[in-house]
């Protein structure tokens, strides 16, 4: 836990990094912070926080920049940010003015996102969430050779074969089934791969051959999102090398950015941020994602977020984010004919 010396020296040199993209000197750090104490003072505090790992000094002599660490503890401070009423009533008269289409929203919204944070906004189109289990069948075909019918909510149906170690009979398989569905029914792939649950070889088999057929109905669901502010990403210091900006190419043309927005668990309508090494995805971890779920839980979710370098106008983008994700899950819920989330106009 750092002393609240230390936390406003932190703050400031993330601040103003963030703004200037250059190494914050201990002259710089006096002049901003405020505090009654002398250059040498400052300079032991930077020597701590880097020791402690929240900021890099890559030479000492040219100042100090934020580390993962640093951003992060900067971030946790600003949990409980809003926009402006003015910003906020500007974003949705700019809502209001638009044709009532999910395409014109979506556009609309990555428009806002990109411009008010200065990087590449995210939005994928909302859809079902996760596919839930609806009934289990195990069919035996000879010997050892089972076929595994899951059949989804919404009456889609997957099938797929597996090999038992044994033979095993009809009777045998019904029971199976019989467990498994008692212990499976009505949950999403995500709740079954956490569920803690006592399972025999076979039943593992089934398990396993259930969380693949619902991991690929998942993914086959999914769509590319709509993306803008491209360019005032490629603006950034950080771009200014031709091997970033053929990172993020990359992705855009490998077409992996809606599987790197979406998050992992179930229906969350609070703002995620991961910072540099925090990202799942290895091609990401020299970037900031902010992300948020609007919708309505259990029937049609998409994700909203921005995307960018670590060195990130955090503030404006919490807060941003969270509230495009209000304003479209608000817009969805009136569009599905169901009770609207909190309005805050």
């Amino acid at each position: 836990m750092l002393t609240s010396r230390a936390e406003i020296i932190l703050r400031s040199i993330v601040r103003q990094y963030i703004t200037k993209a250059v190494p914050v000197s201990s002259s710089s750090i006096l002049e901003d912070c405020g505090l009654d104490i002398c250059s040498a003072t400052i300079r032991n505090e930077v020597v701590r926080l880097e020791t402690e790992g929240y900021i890099l000094r890559p030479h000492h002599s040219a100042g100090s920049i934020p580390a993962d660490k640093g951003y992060r503890y900067y971030v946790e401070s600003l949990k409980d940010v809003e926009l402006p009423t003015n910003d906020k009533f500007l974003i949705r008269h700019l809502f209001h003015q638009v044709e009532k289409e999910m395409e014109e929203w979506l556009n609309l919204t990555v428009a806002v996102l990109s411009q008010r944070v200065q990087s590449m906004a995210v939005v994928t189109m909302p859809r079902q969430t996760q596919g839930k289990v609806h009934h289990i069948e195990l069919v035996s075909l000879q010997d050892n050779l089972v076929l595994v019918v899951l059949i989804l909510r919404g009456a889609k149906v997957k099938q797929q074969l597996i090999n038992f170690e044994d033979a095993v009979s009809q009777p045998e398989l019904t029971l199976i089934s019989n467990r498994l569905n008692d212990a499976y029914a009505g949950l999403t792939r995500f709740q079954i791969e956490q569920k803690l649950f006592n399972l025999n070889p076979d039943e593992l088999k089934v398990r396993d051959s259930l969380v693949k057929m619902m991991r690929g109905e998942d993914e086959q669901e999914s769509r590319e999102p709509f993306f803008d502010g491209l360019h005032y990403m490629l603006e950034q210091p950080e771009f200014h090398q031709n091997q970033r900006v053929q990172e993020i190419m990359q992705l855009l043309e490998q077409k992996k950015l809606s599987k790197m927005i979406a998050p992992p668990a179930p229906f969350n309508r609070g703002v995620q941020v991961y910072i540099g090494q925090e990202n799942a995805s290895a091609e990401i971890r020299d970037y900031s994602l902010i992300v948020s779920q609007y919708g309505i839980p259990d029937e049609a979710v998409g994700t909203i977020g921005v995307i960018g370098p670590t060195r990130m106008a955090y503030e404006r983008a919490l807060s941003a984010v969270s509230y495009l994700s209000l304003v479209m899950s608000t817009l969805v819920a009136e569009l599905y004919g169901k009770a609207p989330v909190d309005k805050d106009e």
